[in-house]
């Protein structure tokens, strides 16, 4: 294996990932930023991170960083680290053609020696079932002879102010030489610490495992909300009694989104079902926070004809559209699976975010974002992500926006008091 001083760090996919990596691997190493979007590259050559994530300060801090969407460019180097996404497709069913596309591209300028580590969640074994079979084959190079191989997976999560420096950082490798290896190079940047695994595919477990976890825990207080609801007890209530317990967990019922959560267990199940057994707990949280749009929009429905609002004919706003607070990203956000569901009621939507990326909301869902909510306008407002901006902004600002005598707030992720909305999750 190659020494630290001769490792030259070529990071595959530029995205809420790879460039918190490539910044930090950019103060100290050799390092070149990889994507096959030439205007993230432009933006990115600019000192722009479009996701807000990554300051221009810190970009530009990152003296021995480079980006290029040259693939020829990484000829040089010779530690490579795949973060591209690894989506389901419409039935559900792992898509692992990003990560295919990244691992033919890497064979292509693979070199004897060279090291490829994945970053990107999958279930366990995939790195060897998947990806090095297209290493070898189109590279013409034999595994953990000519080249090697290690997984470690990402923790990151955008908009928590988390440096990638300050979480501890699983690793493995394909061998023991090359688990070393590897685990020294993340050792450069990673001050939290390492921990370094024998089995790759214990490493690719422990991310999956992880986020299914969440989806689990966040699926019962979805369930719990629903029967609370039904008997009338304000759940925010609840939650506020069992904290007082020293071991509660900290789970509150809400809707699960974005690239990780609400698409990580369908790797763990589509493994699973491959060895004859059906995670039905896995499954079944799914099911439960797939639902909660269309629970959250019958609701609503329900209250504003109690209230004598007729929904075919009222206006809705819905506030945020992220998948998250404070964040700009909108894969697989659920604010627009709420208006989805509305729509069936022919309730008018409009939806309203000062984070995110117009132009992309416009591409990606076909939707466009309103530039300032109309005062005394709307007959429901939906307060779906607990954006700082909608917090700083203020219930009593927020309450103009809906009509004087018949306007409903719905506060989802409960950001004010409960005497200040009529529905809440």
């Amino acid at each position: 294996m190659k020494s630290i001083k001769d490792t030259k760090i070529g990071i595959i996919g530029m995205g809420y990932v790879g460039l918190p990596l490539a910044v930090a691997f950019g103060k100290k190493i050799k390092t070149l930023g990889f994507d096959i979007n030439k205007n993230r590259i432009t933006d990115l050559k600019k000192y722009k991170d479009k996701s807000k994530e990554i300051s221009e300060k810190e970009i530009k801090s990152a003296k021995k960083l480079i980006f290029s969407d040259n693939v020829l460019d990484l000829e040089e180097y010779n530690f490579f680290i795949v973060a591209v996404p690894t989506p389901v497709d419409r039935f559900k069913i792992p898509d692992f053609t990003p990560l295919i596309k990244a691992s033919s591209l890497i064979a292509k300028i693979l070199k004897k020696g060279d090291v490829v580590v994945f970053e990107s969640t999958v279930y366990p074994g995939a790195t060897e079932e998947i990806c090095i079979p297209v290493l070898e084959k189109e590279s013409k190079l034999v595994y953990n002879k000519d080249f090697f191989a290690g997984y470690s997976p990402e923790r990151i999560s955008p908009a928590d102010n988390n440096n990638v420096q300050d979480i501890v950082k699983v690793t493995s490798g394909s061998n023991i030489e090359a688990g070393k290896y590897i685990d020294s190079v993340y050792k450069q940047i990673i001050v939290a610490g390492t921990f370094l695994v024998e089995d790759m595919r214990v490493a690719e477990a422990c991310k999956v495992i992880e986020n299914t976890q969440r989806d689990i825990n966040i699926a019962f207080m979805n369930e719990v909300s629903v029967v609370m609801e039904k008997m009338g007890i304000e759940m925010r209530d609840v939650l506020a009694a069992m904290k007082t317990k020293w071991n509660a967990l900290s789970f509150v019922p809400g809707l699960v989104g974005g690239h990780c959560i609400g698409v990580d267990p369908y790797y763990l199940l589509h493994k699973a079902y491959e060895f004859g057994y059906s995670m039905e707990v896995s499954r079944n949280a799914r099911i439960v926070n797939d639902g909660m749009p269309k629970f959250i929009a019958e609701k609503v429905v329900t209250k504003m004809c109690k209230n004598k609002v007729n929904p075919a004919k009222s206006k809705a706003l819905i506030m945020g559209v992220s998948f998250k607070e404070n964040c700009a990203d909108i894969r697989n956000a659920r604010p627009f699976d709420i208006a989805k569901e509305l729509k069936k009621y022919s309730v008018e939507v409009d939806f309203y975010d000062p984070i995110v990326d117009k132009k992309e909301v416009k591409t990606v869902k076909k939707v466009d974002l309103i530039e300032k909510p109309n005062e005394n306008y709307y007959d429901l407002i939906i307060l779906a992500v607990a954006h700082k901006k909608f917090i700083n902004m203020g219930i009593n600002k927020i309450k103009k926006f809906a009509k004087k005598d018949s306007g409903l707030i719905f506060d989802i992720k409960a950001i004010f008091d409960k005497k200040e909305s009529d529905l809440r999750l």
